[in-house]
């Protein structure tokens, strides 16, 4: 029997932003397989015209291996059929008023009409962006998309993907909770968006009139982001613009129900459509990339912190479970952590030993044809890892600085390479430092209620309980081989 958040889906228009990323692409084929009866399915993309987005849907989302099952279930022809009747592709941008389709009146108008479901998965993702970009997409997007909602004829909810992370560095159970508008998380003057965005152009006024070039400008407008959630407790640009976008749906939503799903550090699939698809290198992989080459000598990370992982296929599946349990729920603001410390937590050290096991099994070979043997040392504090990193590299670096006045033309090229890695790395430290050392532990108790609620329907089929992830197989047998095969080996 098909669960009822699957024929809830027969039928139902799905607007979907961010259709290019990878969460949406995961949710995308879960819909289109589970429920091919979905009577449409609109996929904003940022592109110059319909034939541009075509293309770029083409390309960057069906032409994957993700949609193999699919593919093979149906055949070629029944899903490219299936791709033209029910997805539409739409150029768009959620940082513009009516996310930037008033090109088309007639589409916009046909969109208005049909739309039940909203899904906003469209972020910036770089803890660094710049704060002009990250406003616009993090911040004013949902906003945005929250008022394009309210236009449409018959809207039954807008669900919104944040991440767990806008708790910013708070410590012990941080509970599902929505924020205030204009609450911080230092308990100082409350932020107020309006402002943040007129400072932001005053900025970029400033900038040009002083003749920055565009590179200047967007250092300049990075420091500025990093600057301004700083001053309101949050670590980094990327949560505290997730914040405000979060704060502003809840503030303006009036009767629209609105789902916010906030997943921690989002990884492979865990089994659908298949075990271990990824795309590019998300936040933890950039770790086991640099760990299996035998570049990452030393490392900044509580090693008995809990690292919070998610499979994406959980959090799809999330996704549609509590679109179905929400949708005409007039005025409702719910909000679900989706993620596995607080039901089925693994730590950085055990972590670190299965890394070890599966690169000492299973090593990348050197230009010398001998495998590479990881060898990293760990530091559990930000005060041991500066004083060993200033002893190790910046002590070199700047007797390698002096040498070059002596002997520029031989060492110049060379101090001026490996002061930019340094610098680099050091800045990349900083942005992960909250979440490697990382205290809280994210309630997750509404999701887990939905899904008990709902034990032998076939719904807690689709929201597996976290606790089935046996985590040295997943690393082992699932996650690491799959960025292998699906990142690496491309």
């Amino acid at each position: 029997m098909e669960p009822s958040c699957v024929q809830f889906l027969e039928n139902k228009t799905v607007l979907v932003t961010g259709a290019s990323g990878f969460l949406a692409k995961v949710f995308l084929e879960r819909v289109l397989r589970l429920q091919p009866k979905v009577r449409r399915v609109y996929l904003l993309v940022r592109a110059s015209d319909n034939k541009a987005a075509k293309q770029r849907l083409h390309s960057e989302v069906f032409e994957k291996d993700l949609f193999r099952v699919l593919r093979k279930n149906v055949g070629d022809e029944r899903l490219n059929a299936l791709i033209s009747e029910k997805v539409v592709p739409i150029p768009g941008d959620i940082s513009l008023n009516n996310m930037g389709v008033i090109r088309d009146s007639n589409l916009l108008q046909d969109m208005m009409q049909e739309i039940d479901i909203i899904v906003n998965s469209a972020a910036t993702t770089r803890f660094d962006e710049r704060y002009d970009v990250a406003l616009g997409i993090n911040t004013f997007g949902p906003l945005n998309i929250l008022n394009f909602a309210k236009k449409c004829a018959n809207p039954q909810l807008l669900l919104h993907v944040s991440t767990a992370y806008v708790c910013g560095e708070r410590s012990g159970l941080i509970l599902e909770k929505p924020f205030a508008m204009g609450e911080t998380l230092n308990g100082k003057n409350k932020v107020d968006i309006d402002a943040e965005m007129l400072l932001v152009e005053q900025k970029l006024k400033q900038l040009k009139k002083l003749g920055y070039s565009e590179e200047e400008t967007k250092q300049a407008m990075k420091d500025l982001g990093l600057k301004r959630a700083k001053l309101y407790g949050w670590p980094n640009t990327y949560v505290f613009t997730k914040a405000m976008g979060e704060m502003l749906l809840g503030y303006c939503r009036e009767s629209m129900p609105i789902v916010i799903i906030r997943p921690t550090i989002i990884t492979s699939t865990f089994s659908d459509p298949f075990p271990g698809w990824i795309e590019g290198i998300k936040t933890i992989d950039s770790v086991i990339v640099s760990f299996r080459k035998g570049l990452l000598k030393c490392f900044l990370v509580d090693d008995m912190a809990v690292c919070d992982l998610i499979p994406v296929d959980m959090v799809a599946n999330a996704m549609i479970v509590t679109a179905a349990e929400h949708s005409r729920e007039s005025g409702s603001h719910t909000i679900y952590h989706v993620g596995s410390s607080y039901q089925n937590p693994v730590m950085y050290k055990q972590i670190y030993e299965i890394l070890n096991r599966f690169f000492l099994a299973s090593p990348l070979l050197g230009r010398n044809g001998l495998p590479i043997v990881p060898n990293v040392k760990i530091f559990p504090t930000m005060a041991m890892f500066r004083v060993y990193t200033s002893l190790r590299y910046k002590l070199p670096l700047q007797i390698l600085r002096l040498l070059r006045l002596i002997f520029p033309s031989q060492l110049g090229e060379k101090y001026e390479v490996h002061n930019r890695r340094f610098n680099i790395a050091m800045r990349m430290v900083k942005l992960y430092r909250p979440y490697v050392i990382f205290k809280g532990i994210f309630d997750d108790r509404n999701l887990e209620r939905l899904r008990i609620k709902n034990e032998g329907t076939g719904i807690d089929k689709l929201i597996d309980s976290i606790k089935c992830i046996d985590w040295e197989d997943y690393f082992m047998n699932i996650h690491i081989r799959g960025l292998i095969t699906h990142v690496l080996e491309k």
